[in-house]
């Protein structure tokens, strides 16, 4: 049958129909076309024969979900969650996971080729880790059901408000993904169980840290109920009454948090909110993949931006000769200047600043650099690659978390600013997800 095969769209009042799913779409949902018109089908994949339910309709697109596999493809296999194309967390699981890889190296060469007009002149093995169990950074959602009389502790719903009810979840690290049911139990005894309104988890090499989120103080009875939890289950727990800064410890009270980079001897100190790598495995490889290709031999002077709390630049400055580190959050950069003093090391500054303004005021700002990282959230590095003219690294490494705005931003270094795209490849930090992290070299032409 070809994949161009017409169908009949439904007529009104008719909720399901027969499609040929053409493609994956960026967030992984399969794309058919009815008379013309693209429709976005959860759990589908490309080569499928399909019967979808539809769920809304657009003027220029239509959305659905898969009823029943009339064809499946080959590469369909099992998800592995017993809640999947419920919870809102994964999109891929019934991807076979090479091909899920795959997949993200194909979406991020045709936005580099669509967005950008950029093709790297070499492409990058794929940095990949475990399936299963690798997220050590999660943000769940509580919710007191007053009509069920029970709370719901999980993600979100596809597409929805609503938070799943989760027995387990199978990419959360083990020591908070078995244990769902006991969270939720353990929030539904409490007298605040319709305050708590959600739970950040942060993972360490020895540790687990839970973060409630509560709307109001909790009693003397709620605390010692968190207390003897955290006790028995062996988490560090905090409460969270308002904003990122009123983060404080619970059980114990000396609470505190770190990864190690075993291959360049760094500990890493963090906050239970702070940002890092969801996936530590992934982490440590693609901190070898960004030194590799700086290709530095001791002598270069480096330019992290966007460095956080020290991740690339600490393991950067055992290698080089000087690590200059610029993060908007004065959080991170004091947590980035004491990892340094811990790791003794020397050669490495931190300096908080704005990087979506102008740097030109600021005395680091004026110097050369050999060499350039950037590591700059999902809005991608825009505003600051104009400086790179003044600095005039020989390289720069781009690490990139949205496959669109690296993409925008390769354009600008190859036609603007006189680099060219020397490789690019994937790396599997969200396995399952459609999230697609990447890392770039660039050369000064």
């Amino acid at each position: 049958m070809s994949a161009r095969r017409k169908h009949k769209r439904p007529r009104h009042g008719d909720e399901t129909a027969r499609a040929r799913i053409e493609s994956l779409a960026h967030d992984g949902r399969g794309v058919a076309r009815i008379d013309g018109k693209a429709v976005f089908v959860d759990g589908a994949l490309p080569g499928e024969e399909v019967l979808f339910r539809y769920q809304s309709r657009h003027r220029k697109y239509d959305e659905g979900q898969v009823t029943q596999i009339l064809q499946a493809s080959p590469q369909r296999v099992q998800p592995r969650c017993l809640h999947y194309g419920v919870c809102g967390g994964c999109a891929l699981q019934h991807l076979a996971a090479e091909r899920q890889i795959e997949f993200k190296q194909n979406l991020l060469l045709d936005n580099l080729r669509r967005i950008g007009n950029v093709a790297p002149q070499a492409e990058l093995p794929p940095l990949v880790g475990p399936y299963w169990g690798y997220r050590r950074r999660a943000r769940l959602s509580v919710r007191y059901a007053r009509k069920k009389g029970r709370v719901l502790v999980g993600f979100r719903e596809q597409r929805s408000p609503l938070v799943t009810e989760l027995q387990r979840c199978e990419v959360l690290h083990p020591t908070v993904g078995v244990q769902l049911v006991v969270l939720a139990d353990l929030i539904q005894g409490l007298q605040a169980r319709d305050r708590i309104a959600q739970i950040e988890v942060a993972v360490t090499d020895s540790a687990t840290a839970l973060v409630f989120r509560n709307l109001s103080d909790l009693s003397v009875d709620d605390e010692c109920a968190l207390v003897d939890f955290a006790r028995r289950h062996k988490f560090q727990v905090y409460l969270q009454p308002g904003g990122p800064d009123s983060v404080t410890a619970l059980y114990p009270l000396d609470a505190g948090l770190s990864y190690r980079l075993d291959a360049h001897d760094i500990a890493l100190d963090f906050g239970p909110t702070d940002f890092i790598q969801i996936n530590a495995e992934i982490n440590q490889k693609m901190i070898e993949r960004a030194i590799h290709l700086l290709a530095l031999d001791g002598t270069q002077q480096v330019l992290d931006l966007f460095c956080g709390l020290g991740n690339f630049s600490l393991p950067l400055a055992r290698r080089a000769a000087q690590v200059t580190g610029v993060e908007g959050s004065a959080v991170l950069v004091q947590r980035a200047r004491q990892n340094a003093e811990r790791n003794r090391i020397a050669n490495a500054t931190f300096h908080a600043v704005n990087l979506a303004g102008d740097v030109s005021m600021y005395p680091w700002a004026r110097g050369h650099f050999d060499r350039v990282l950037l590591d700059p959230p999902r809005a991608g590095a825009l505003e600051v690659l104009p400086w790179l003219a003044a600095w005039s690294p020989e390289r720069i490494v781009y690490v990139s978390c949205h496959p669109g705005t690296l993409a925008r931003d390769a354009g600008e270094l190859v036609h603007r600013r006189g680099f060219e795209l020397l490789q690019v490849g994937v790396m599997d930090m969200f396995p399952h997800t459609a999230h697609v992290e990447s890392i770039a070299v660039f050369g000064r032409r």
